[in-house]
């Protein structure tokens, strides 16, 4: 029997451009992506007989669906052939449906650490191709550095030298479905200027960037988003923004110092949760 653990991290929207819609419902996007060091605690047991056991306390599912993390491990046997049993604990600590890209996250996680446990080989790109199935966000975890994100989500750009900061995130305890924001979405011309960001390093580049077109929907039903994003702004972020569809809204901060007293004074509101955090671009592995 072979237990390991992994991390998987959280992810934050630096800007969100809707361009269309598509046909099939999907939505044509541009972003910058970005994970941070807030992490989900991913444990999985190789077992020798056969069958798939998924656990996440606190976590309550509709009836008749599965995890994107149970998903993840059914694609990947099937694709390679394999039967294998499995235990898979997940420790939520990424809020749910929260703009967060968690379950996303996960699955992308499972897919890396099953390919690692089985010696299955399979590429970054491969994986990439099990996970958009899954999920849009899922390629990005998979491909494991900031990026920029275009079609649905899938097509991805390494983005190299980011201005280094720190971010708060603040999640009010609502959760948003983010189907629900995209049908309330209603578009404007889109922007023919976008292309791949470059930085020199300046903090002051990345604020400039901050934008999110999600946020128009989520705001006007949920007014608490401005809210927070203004007790952010008076504890000293020099930014902020609704990552993905929302509720969680993140600060932009120059020093360790000022992050972590914003996150302290904001997690003593009853039913929030705020988190200081740092950019990842490393492996996630314990």
């Amino acid at each position: 029997m072979t237990t390991k653990t992994f991390l998987a991290p959280a992810k934050i929207n630096l800007c969100l451009h809707v361009l269309g819609r598509r046909a099939n419902g999907y939505h044509d996007l541009a972003m910058l992506m970005q994970r941070v060091s807030l992490y989900d605690r991913i444990t999985m047991t190789l077992r020798d007989q056969d069958g798939l056991r998924v656990s996440c306390a606190g976590v309550e599912l509709p009836p008749g669906q599965e995890n994107i993390a149970a998903r993840a491990v059914r694609a990947l046997l099937e694709l390679t052939e394999r039967r294998q049993g499995l235990e898979i604990d997940i420790d939520k600590q990424i809020p749910v449906a929260a703009g967060l890209g968690g379950g996303s996250s996960d699955a992308a996680t499972v897919l890396m650490g099953l390919n690692e446990m089985l010696d299955l080989g399979l590429t970054p790109r491969q994986l990439m191709d099990v996970g958009v199935k899954l999920g849009a966000d899922v390629p990005f975890f998979i491909f494991r550095t900031t990026a920029w994100a275009t079609g649905i989500g899938e097509e991805l750009a390494a983005v190299p030298a980011v201005p280094q900061a720190w971010y708060v995130l603040v999640n009010p305890g609502l959760q948003v479905s983010t189907a629900w924001v995209y049908q309330n979405l209603r578009l404007t011309s889109p922007r023919s200027d976008l292309k791949i960001p470059r930085f020199s390093g300046e903090l002051g580049e990345l604020l400039e960037l901050l934008h999110n077109d999600l946020e128009q929907v989520t705001m006007a039903h949920f007014p608490l988003i401005g809210d927070i994003k203004q007790r952010l702004r008076n504890l000293g972020a020099e930014g902020a923004l609704m990552s993905g569809s929302g509720p969680t809204v993140f600060g932009v901060f120059r020093e360790e110092r000022t992050a972590r007293a914003a996150a302290e004074a904001l997690a003593a509101e009853p039913g929030w949760r705020a988190f200081a955090v740092a950019a990842v671009d490393d492996e996630c592995t314990l």
